[in-house]
């Protein structure tokens, strides 16, 4: 007959508040049963209930939920093939991965792994012979919570023994718990920032700038998102966009717009066609109807004097010409947001940008933050162009304006946002391209290694990422 293996508990014996009683599993084959209830309930100063089990099939019926420790015998005899393969197969796993008994001491701990296999959760003390300190202190490191030698066996010590096993089991299910969540933590971490953007603008002479803070806590991304590419004929491609709602799906779904974006715009997609294939997408993929998503879409020409801009839903992007104040670009030509109308179309409006100019495309999260803590005025489209200027007056640009501009937001609202907050920057500069050709131009020292060949050549004449 299989040895009965019990239900464990998702909450271990150790967590369980049962008061100040206490509830011990002796496993042992002494038919006299030297331990009992009322000496330890005397030495301890509270009720200890005492269940005894001459072998490991009684143990298995015996060993319930509100079993806080188990006291076994090491002189047990070793459980059968069959008893052991039962428990190994119907028992819940181990919390942890637990150390295997020293070579030639498998068979004297036999009786304990079997225990810790189907009793997981609970704590174990074990009884050995008072010459044996050797495999006392193997039966701890295999997974025992403590050990005691029957010759020196007393109420007093049993009492403190137990209570300092089950505290011990406590700790080590929490140490354990700890370890897991950080590694989860990590893990998703990494998940998450390898999901993150790498724009593709290998090739083009624009500046790139980009911050990105999600709402949700302890988490990399949120509902907001952004990306960027050069396709072969030279033309910057540029989005931003933003999944109503701030939990885990619409963070997922924001990365699949994402990369349904960069993969439709490799493929030759602009303007009303590619944002109605990524409305699909959306329909597709979303968990409920009402999620909607807001975008915004720039095409630069490959002399980067003029765009194709796209609205759906979004606020207007800001551009701010050489020598002239930052302007939020038209809006009244955008479509409604993806998933709101089956059949809705987006016109592209052709912007004119000049010869040198930054454009920044964001989400609503930099525009909705209250100004001033407790305030329920927010800083909208006009406090943010107002901010932005004044920055721009100072001198700052690219990586420094978004970090000065998302840190005030921040300040102003008097704390972190809960909602995400996507800037990206985009920006032309003249003179910047000019500094660029003389330095590619410039003779370089005399060199004796032999000529490049020509994809090698054409290689290293290829301007840096993102610009400098």
């Amino acid at each position: 007959m299989p040895v009965p293996v019990p239900q464990q508990r998702g909450v271990p014996a150790a967590e369980t508040p049962h008061g100040a009683d206490l509830t011990v599993l002796v496993i042992e084959d002494d038919p006299a049963g030297s331990i009992t209830g009322p000496e330890l309930s005397a030495a301890a100063g509270t009720r200890v209930r005492i269940r005894t089990a001459r072998n490991l099939t009684e143990a298995g019926r015996l060993l319930t939920d509100d079993v806080d420790c188990i006291l076994l015998d090491l002189a047990l005899p070793v459980p059968t093939t069959n008893a052991t393969a039962t428990a190994t197969t119907t028992a819940p796993a181990a919390p942890d991965h637990r150390p295997e008994p020293a070579p030639g001491r498998a068979d004297e701990l036999a009786v304990l792994t079997h225990v810790l296999r189907i009793a997981p959760l609970h704590a174990v003390l074990v009884l050995t012979a008072q010459d044996d300190t050797e495999l006392a202190a193997e039966a701890v490191r295999v997974g025992a919570q403590d050990y005691l030698f029957r010759g020196e066996l007393d109420a007093r010590v049993l009492s403190r023994a137990i209570r300092y096993a089950v505290e011990r089991k406590r700790a080590d299910l929490a140490q354990h718990q700890l370890t897991e969540s950080g590694l989860r933590a990590q893990e998703n971490a990494r998940l998450e920032r390898g999901l993150l953007p790498t724009p593709l603008l290998d090739g083009s002479d624009l500046s790139f700038a980009a911050r990105y803070r999600p709402g949700r806590s302890r988490a990399l991304l949120g509902g907001d998102f952004y990306d960027t590419v050069r396709t072969p004929d030279g033309t910057v491609h540029a989005m931003i966009g933003d999944v109503c709602g701030h939990g885990p799906d619409e963070a997922a779904l924001g990365v699949e717009l994402r990369i349904a974006w960069r993969a439709l715009t490799l493929a030759g997609l602009c303007g009303d066609q590619l944002l109605s294939t990524l409305q699909q997408v959306l329909e597709h993929e979303r968990q409920s109807e009402e999620i909607f998503a807001t975008l915004c879409t720039v095409d630069i020409a490959p002399d980067g004097r003029r765009a194709g801009l796209c609205l759906a839903g979004h606020p207007a992007p800001l551009l701010a010409r050489h020598g002239r104040p930052a302007r939020l670009l038209p809006y009244e030509d955008g479509g409604p947001a993806l998933g709101l109308l089956p059949r809705a179309r987006w016109p592209r409006r052709q912007v004119e940008l000049g010869a040198e100019w930054s454009l920044m495309m964001y989400t609503d999260g930099l525009i909705e933050g209250r100004v001033g803590a407790g305030s329920s005025q927010r800083l909208g489209q006009d406090g943010m162009v107002a901010m932005v200027n004044s920055r721009l007056e100072q001198g700052l640009a690219g990586e420094e304006l978004l970090e000065a501009a998302v840190a005030e937001v921040r300040e102003l609202n008097g704390g972190e946002l809960t909602d995400d907050v996507a800037v990206l920057l985009l920006g032309r500069d003249p003179e910047r391209i000019r500094r660029r050709g003389r330095s590619a131009s410039r003779p370089g020292p005399v060199s004796t290694a032999p000529p490049a060949t020509a994809p090698a050549a054409a290689s290293a004449q290829r301007p840096p990422l993102y610009g400098p």
